[in-house]
């Protein structure tokens, strides 16, 4: 009987720590947003966020005598919008402002029409946001002008060549990111903030700085994000197989990059109709293409223009690129896991157009240009180094 009971007694105990457990867990993963606004005219406020599982929340609430609160639960800081009654689309909406959600008990203070100088507390990943956007506040501010003259150029290329005014801000503002993760290889911010170099960084470059996160930083979901864009990169670049894939073309004729292999080498031209850069680039294309079709080049347009078809195949006709083969990437705004695994720019890692992967006869890729690799100039070098010629 003393044996049982210890045992019985064992048991309870270890329920009742069992239950201690999962209940200091569940209370751990929980967050409080209590916040105030000033001079609203609306009734609602909306928070909307994205959880480390999958999937997003998106969660509302009245808001009473000025004040409102948020309640959920999240494993790790997460980004969040916060917005009331918005008279646009934009996230600068003054209406809309974005906020690192932790699980902690947090407040934050706003005013209609101004969301975007709220005051937060209680989040260490957004006092440490907060930092980062101060460093980069000078910049923004001599940046501005351009911004106004962009925002109001209705012409689209005129519009994209302001646009590539922003560079030297932006160089400068990426510096102090690239520094802000060296001294924080512990933050959220951190982590959270590389999913917008992607698109800029090589491979190295991408594995150095994430090698140097503390573990829980890598096996964040905003790590774990980076990881997998690293995949992809990897598989876009020289020394991996080409992704194969299958697609009508534009004149509705099946078309396999298997069907190239052992007899030309295929350049993947990622790029869409609305891309001024891409079009600019024809001209050059147009020659390279003519210069070595003969010697066994093939070029096959990948065009990000799945939702305007007719604009694609009016470029393709102005640009007068129909002398090499055309696909649509397969792109679909509400698709499935396995819908997209088959969109072509993202087997191969595509995050910028225009982007250019060189194949070989053995369907391996020796070339990158744009999107994380090489530039033009060595894109001319290396089809005469495989083809001859200057």
């Amino acid at each position: 009987m003393k044996t049982n009971f210890f045992t019985i007694k064992s048991s309870i105990s270890g329920m009742l720590m069992m239950a201690c457990l999962v209940g200091h867990a569940q209370q751990k993963d929980n967050f409080t947003l209590s916040g105030k606004i000033k001079k609203q005219n609306y009734d609602l406020i909306y928070l909307r966020y994205n959880i480390p599982s999958g999937g997003f929340v998106l969660d509302s609430t009245k808001i009473v005598n000025g004040n409102f609160q948020f309640k959920g639960k999240i494993s790790e800081p997460v980004v969040a919008a916060l917005y009331g009654k918005m008279t646009s689309r934009s996230m600068d909406d003054p209406n809309y402002t974005s906020v690192f959600l932790e699980p902690a008990a947090m407040s934050i203070d706003v005013t209609a029409g101004d969301f975007k100088n709220a005051i937060v507390k209680g989040s260490r990943s957004q006092t440490e946001q907060e930092t980062l956007d101060r460093l980069k506040a000078p910049i923004r501010k001599e940046m501005e002008p351009v911004l106004e003259l962009y925002r109001n150029e209705k012409d689209h290329e005129k519009a994209a060549e302001i646009r590539e005014q922003f560079e030297p801000f932006n160089e400068r503002m990426d510096k102090i990111d690239y520094a802000f993760f060296a001294a924080h290889p512990d933050s959220y911010v951190s982590v959270y903030m590389m999913r917008f170099k992607v698109a800029k960084l090589g491979i190295a470059e991408l594995k150095k700085i994430r090698s140097s996160w503390t573990e829980r930083i890598r096996e964040s979901s905003y790590g774990k994000y980076i990881g997998e864009e690293i995949r992809k990169l990897e598989s876009g670049s020289p020394g991996s197989k080409a992704a194969l894939f299958s697609a009508k073309d534009i004149n509705g004729e099946q078309l396999s990059l298997s069907d190239f292999k052992g007899k030309k080498y295929v350049m993947l031209d990622f790029w869409a109709s609305w891309c001024v850069p891409c079009r600019k680039g024809n001209p050059h294309l147009i020659s390279l293409y003519k210069k070595y079709k003969d010697n066994g080049l093939e070029i096959i347009g990948v065009a990000n223009d799945d939702s305007a078809v007719a604009a694609w195949k009016k470029a393709v006709e102005d640009d007068k690129i129909g002398i090499w083969r055309h696909v649509l990437s397969g792109y679909k705004r509400e698709a499935s896991e396995s819908e997209k695994a088959n969109y072509i720019n993202e087997r191969y890692g595509i995050h910028t157009l225009p982007t250019k992967i060189l194949i070989d006869k053995d369907g391996v890729i020796v070339g990158r240009y744009g999107g994380g690799g090489e530039d033009d100039a060595a894109m001319d070098k290396k089809l005469a180094e495989i083809f001859g010629g200057t």
